[in-house]
This record gives structure tokens, sequence and C-alpha cells, in this order.
């Protein structure tokens, strides 16, 4: 049984609401076998990573994921753009269910997707120039040779804020923010609609997280892109998101308006993790109420059942421990799945 059967609705930066979803997310599973025995492997359970989660992105949008480490975000990202193979559910890009799209069709889809990793040191290949590492994308999808390769490349590093000149040089050579402007530029060379952000910040130093950011949003406008944010810092994702979905042990909890999801947090966790961002305000900061949640995050390989939230929940009743809440519309696009909300 799921919680996400239903496909919330989207709104973009520009408020529009007729215009149909860039990406559409339909009771999305991935589970990861365990398997036992040295030579005749046999499946004994499942790692539930992603457990039916529904969603759906607009064109121009930008909807944040956030949440504890663990709990399926990265798994999404690469479910979606079928880096991972779900094990069940729809992915629809474009109107076209890529879960039943493969080989040369599924290439060409990719090329309208594209992924910027979590480690700007371990996502570029240390034996590859900077150009090599731009213009590979390229060369795979036959977009360029010569001279016109070589001169996008340079385009690229102009446009995430680098010297063209850097292009003969190797990634130890730059620092963490350089490199991941790198892995952007790289993102951007097939001319994509569509970017996973993989916590594309939360490796390096705060002044540079700024940057970072700024120029995902001022390469948003330049050029229509879409973007799925994953991070687990709620200040980032509410600078940068549309829209935000809270995460839970392979379950959306809640999805709403980033305004609406600071000022009205409906969910018991969602309320736990904004009470833990810090307040610049002293007052503030004293006089609100703190959330604390007992124990750890359960196992994906032997979730709670009913809510999977249930064990760690202040306000959990009976009915929490029996029954998987329905995953509703609160109205206005605020979509939560809790019993007691």
């Amino acid at each position: 049984m799921t919680t996400q059967t239903s496909t919330p609705a989207t709104a973009g930066r520009n408020g529009a609401s007729g215009d149909a979803p860039i990406v559409e997310v339909k009771d999305l599973k991935l589970y990861f076998p365990v398997t036992a025995g040295f030579i005749l492997q046999r499946k004994v359970a499942d790692v539930k990573a992603v457990d039916g989660i529904s969603f759906d992105i607009r064109r121009g949008e930008t909807l944040g994921l956030v949440g504890e480490s663990g709990c399926g975000k990265s798994t999404t990202g690469r479910a979606i753009l079928q880096l991972y193979r779900p094990t069940a559910g729809e992915v629809k890009f474009e109107g076209q269910d890529l879960t039943k799209v493969k080989g040369g069709a599924l290439r060409r889809y990719r090329r309208k997707m594209q992924m910027i990793f979590q480690d700007p040191y371990a996502s570029l290949d240390p034996r590859m120039s900077v150009g090599r590492i731009i213009s590979e994308p390229l060369a795979i999808h036959g977009l360029a040779k010569g001279p016109a390769r070589k001169q996008r490349v340079q385009e690229l590093l102009r446009v995430v804020g680098l010297n063209p000149a850097f292009a003969s040089r190797f990634p130890h050579e730059f620092s963490g923010g350089q490199r991941q402007r790198i892995g952007i530029a790289r993102a951007l060379a097939v001319e994509p609609d569509f970017i996973v952000c993989d916590e594309p910040v939360s490796a390096l130093d705060v002044s540079i997280q700024a940057q970072i950011i700024n120029l995902l949003e001022e390469l948003q406008e330049e050029f229509g892109l879409t973007y799925l944010f994953i991070a687990h810092d709620l200040s980032v994702v509410r600078h940068i998101s549309d829209r935000v979905a809270v995460m839970y042990l392979g379950h959306i909890m809640e999805l709403t308006d980033r305004a609406e999801l600071y000022e009205n947090p409906q969910h018991p966790y969602t309320k736990a993790l904004l009470s833990a961002v810090p307040i610049p305000d002293p007052e503030l900061e004293r006089t609100r109420e703190r959330i604390i949640l007992h124990g750890d995050v359960p196992s994906p390989l032997h979730p709670p059942s009913g809510c999977v939230f249930n064990t760690r929940c202040p306000i959990a009743v009976e009915e929490c421990r029996e029954r998987l809440p329905e995953w509703r519309d609160l109205g206005n696009g605020h979509w939560v799945a809790c019993h007691r909300v």
C-alpha cells in the first residue's frame, strides 16, 4: 500500500497553473534487493529507498526536496533520470514514461536531463582536463566537433564565471567552488531542460554556497531551466525553491509553496525540521518552541508499520501505527500525509 496515488498540482515562479508539468512522478518505488548466500544468492528482503511517492515539476520552476540523510532524496533524483531503474511507478518527462524507454531512445531523452553532483572533488575525473570533461557530453551526443567544440567549451566556462583559458587545466588545480562551476558547465553542455541538483552546495564553504546558488538562479533565468534541488539545509532551499517537498524514510510527508511551508507547516516532521533552523534574531530564538525528535531514523530495510514517522512523532496515536496515512490536499496545493492534520 502507498500513500501517494494522487499527483499534486504545481505552480512555478510566474504563478501560472495551466501549463503541463515537464516532470510527472507517480507512485514511484525503488527497492534494492538484499541477498544471502555465497553461490546461490537468494533475495531475503528489500531496502525500500523510495516507497510510493508522487509529485509534478512545472517547466521553469524549482522544486526543493529536503529531509535527513538516508531518507531517499538522492535516490529519487537518480530514479527520475533513470540512473536507477525504478521498481514500480511512472516517471514521465514531457509526457513520455521513461520507465518504458530503453537504449538509444533513452539516451536522446538524457540529453534533455542532466545532473549536478554533490561532491565536486569526486565527480570530476582527475585524469581529464577541464576542456575534455566539459566536451565529453558534446562528443557522446554528437553535438559539436573540432573548433566548434572547443569554442562551445570556452563559452560554457564564461557562462559559469570561469576563465576560458582554464580549459587546459586539471581538476586538482581548482578550489571546491570552481570545481562545482565546472560540473555545472558540464551539465549545461547539451542544453538540457531539466537538471537534478543533488546537494550541489553541501560540500562548499558558506560564502561559496551563496555564489553557486546565485549562479544557478541566473542560469535558470537565462536558459529557462527546471530544477529538482535536493538538500538538507532548509535555509538554502527556502532561498532557491518555488515549492518544497519534505521527505522521510522513502515517503513524502508534506509538499507546498515555500512561503506556506515555512509560515504554516502542518506535518509534525516538517515542524521539527524547521524548529532546528537557527534564527538570527536572539529574542525570537529564545522564545520559539524547539521540537526534539527522540530516537533514530528507522532502517528502510524494516520500516515501521503504518506511518513511517510514528516511532518518532510526538503526536502519534494508535491509528498512526496501524494505517498508512493518505496523501491529501489541504487546499491551495498544500499536500500532507498525516492522520492528525
